[in-house]
């Protein structure tokens, strides 16, 4: 259940939680950036020290593999994966390894702490104070999306990135797993929450933050779940699955048979898979859904695309029931 007290820190203070588990894979060597650009969706060759991006990794028929947060540290760069593609990232890394000078490794030892709201950054910026400069500013709040530095915090060596999921200002700290408490225990002394679960996903939801697994699948085209703006470069070199996805661009506007769309709906939360209907007919599926204190009953899921204009009426089917629902903006 949302806790009113949780969502409200998230929103207006500081909340401590991840919205979906996740693990790392390092890839280190000098050709660590240009093996990276010809597998991912984004520039990963354009990185520089200190920044990063979101990709994702494609199949030849344009189809996701996984999501990943992408981030340049100088030595090495960190891939931010899913919690159970890990294994499967790593060891599919290691087949398009050839002559590259990389090594590729997968990072059980590390943990990541996530910490969301407006007050995240003054909450950083008491407890891993830093000296900026003109391109890297020492106030967190003025953080570029992606932007990663190593500090010190609670005595231990961290990574800190700013990564915004929930609308709201959002780093990710990733420490070493045996300090993870002291890091956790740092950010609550300074009035961060440990949000519930349910809280997290209602403010995820009403952010319209798709998570690879749950909203996005090995079905899933990227442009379909509305993250190509920030996941895909348009000016890049070749990545397996850019023809499918410069097809659909180019040929067909971007129109794409489904959408991932967010959903206003009567009543209460409809479950996952619930189907959606239009016009009497079968248009789509719910992804996930939860309760909002804010605005209600709330839904992520794939829609026929000609019903995924905001305002746009459509019913939800949760079990024998059909409820109203309406397109909403995803924030």
């Amino acid at each position: 259940m949302t806790s009113p007290d949780d969502y409200a820190a998230i929103h207006a203070a500081a909340a401590i939680g991840g919205i979906a588990p996740r693990g790392q894979v390092a890839v280190a060597g000098p050709d660590r950036a240009a093996f990276l650009h010809g597998l991912l969706t984004n520039d990963t060759a354009a990185l520089t020290p200190g920044t990063g991006c979101y990709a994702a990794w494609l199949t030849p028929q344009g189809r996701m593999l996984c999501d990943l947060h992408v981030l340049e540290s100088g030595d090495m760069i960190l891939l931010d994966v899913p919690a159970a593609e890990v294994r499967a990232v790593a060891d599919r890394l290691e087949q398009f390894h050839f002559n590259e000078d990389v090594q590729i490794a997968t990072l059980a030892s590390l943990t990541s702490v996530w910490v969301h709201g407006p007050a995240a950054p003054r909450i950083l910026e008491d407890l891993a104070p830093r000296t900026g400069t003109a391109h890297d500013p020492a106030t967190y709040g003025e953080w570029t999306q992606y932007q990663n530095a190593r500090v010190e915090l609670a005595g231990a060596s961290v990574v800190v990135a700013r990564i915004d999921q929930l609308a709201v200002p959002g780093f990710v700290i990733y420490v070493d797993a045996q300090q993870e408490e002291e890091v956790a225990a740092a950010l609550a002394s300074r009035g961060a929450v440990h949000a519930t679960p349910a809280s997290l996903e209602a403010a995820r939801i009403e952010a319209g933050y798709p998570v690879f697994g749950i909203d996005m699948t090995t079905d899933t085209i990227p442009l379909e779940a509305a993250i190509e703006d920030r996941a895909i470069s348009l000016t890049k070199g070749c990545y397996v699955g850019q023809e499918v996805i410069i097809r659909v661009l180019h040929r067909g506007h971007g129109r794409v048979a489904r959408k991932l769309v967010r959903l206003q709906v009567e009543g209460a939360a409809p479950p996952r898979g619930s189907k959606v209907f239009g016009n009497d007919r079968e248009i789509g599926v719910v992804t996930s859904a939860a309760e909002s204190p804010r605005l209600g009953a709330l839904a992520l899921g794939y829609v026929h695309r000609d019903f995924v204009e905001p305002g746009t009426a459509v019913e939800v089917q949760a079990g024998e029931t059909r409820t109203r629902a309406v397109v909403s903006a995803r924030s």
